[in-house]
């Protein structure tokens, strides 16, 4: 079995049987400020320890304001984000890892508008649809530029709640990323980002190389549920990001008498052994500290 990616938080990656399991994806789901972002962050910089390479952050917000990942990373974990550029990356540049290396990008920070079909009209449906598809090949530059410099583990964040997951083009974005990137082999990927300048390029695509089983995706997801009783009963639609995970960790509160706290538990873990207690945790100056002793 592949070696498991670690979250660098050691109480959760035991009740993960280890870690999380490399070629998959896990879901982290918890309202806005319960901690997904924080954990995030510890699961990518951890990738320094442990591949020798920090994890890259994907940040879907589109409203313009961004989950202040650079801020958290700077805090907690003392890791200055380099964030990818908004212009279109040079083929010629995919090669120079000072160019391409680079760790968090927000790709739609201009576009001030929701993720639902039912939040627009038309036509507006049609432009951010339009948007999306112009912005791919920077996605994919982003990605393949990443991997091809030895990054292992990415984070996705910014996930907003929606009330169908048919309806959000955030999902279909996430569905397009999990099968046309990260599930790709990567000369499959380095075709799609070279086009005609494929077989120019095809000896920097092999020496480059990397197996796509062995990456890693964390996939930070926004719920309009607060208390995590309501999570853990939580129906999953189909086309729900969550049917399609493999691993499935919830974040909420929880309510002792007067008492307000935190905890979370692994919903869901396929083909791997996991601890399925409520455990508490709570949010430090250096991140998340998970169990029974904080």
């Amino acid at each position: 079995m592949s070696q498991r990616l670690q979250t660098g938080i050691p109480a959760l990656d035991e009740m993960l049987g280890g870690g999380l399991l490399p070629g998959t994806m896990t879901v982290v789901l918890g309202a806005t400020g319960i901690g997904k972002t924080q954990l995030g962050i510890q699961f990518a910089k951890h990738g320094q320890a442990q591949e020798g390479e920090r994890g890259i952050v994907f940040d879907l917000t589109s409203r313009g304001d961004s989950q202040n990942h650079s801020e958290y990373a700077k805090r907690l974990v003392e890791w200055q984000l380099s964030e990818a550029a908004d212009e279109p990356v040079s083929l010629a540049d995919v090669w120079n890892r000072e160019k391409m290396r680079r760790d968090s990008m927000h790709l739609f920070r201009d576009s001030g508008r929701r993720v639902t079909s039912s939040d627009m009209d038309a036509d507006d449906w049609r432009r951010w649809s339009s948007e999306r598809a112009k912005k791919l090949d920077r996605a994919i530059a982003f990605f393949y530029g990443n991997f091809a410099h030895g990054v292992r583990r990415v984070v996705i964040d910014g996930v907003e709640p929606v009330d169908r997951a048919a309806e959000s083009i955030q999902f279909e974005m996430i569905e397009y990323i999990q099968n046309q990137i990260l599930r790709k082999e990567h000369d499959w990927l380095a075709r799609d980002l070279f086009r005609v300048h494929f077989r120019e390029n095809a000896e920097s695509i092999e020496a480059h190389g990397y197996d796509h089983q062995q990456l890693g995706s964390l996939l930070l997801a926004t719920s309009h549920e607060v208390m995590l009783d309501d999570l853990i009963a939580r129906p999953i639609q189909s086309g729900d990001v969550l049917s399609n995970a493999n691993t499935i960790i919830l974040m909420g509160k929880t309510r002792d008498g007067n008492k307000m706290g935190r905890a979370l538990c692994v919903a869901k873990h396929r083909g791997s052994f996991c601890e399925e207690s409520i455990v508490p945790y709570r949010i430090t100056e250096a991140g998340l500290v998970v169990g029974d002793g904080i």
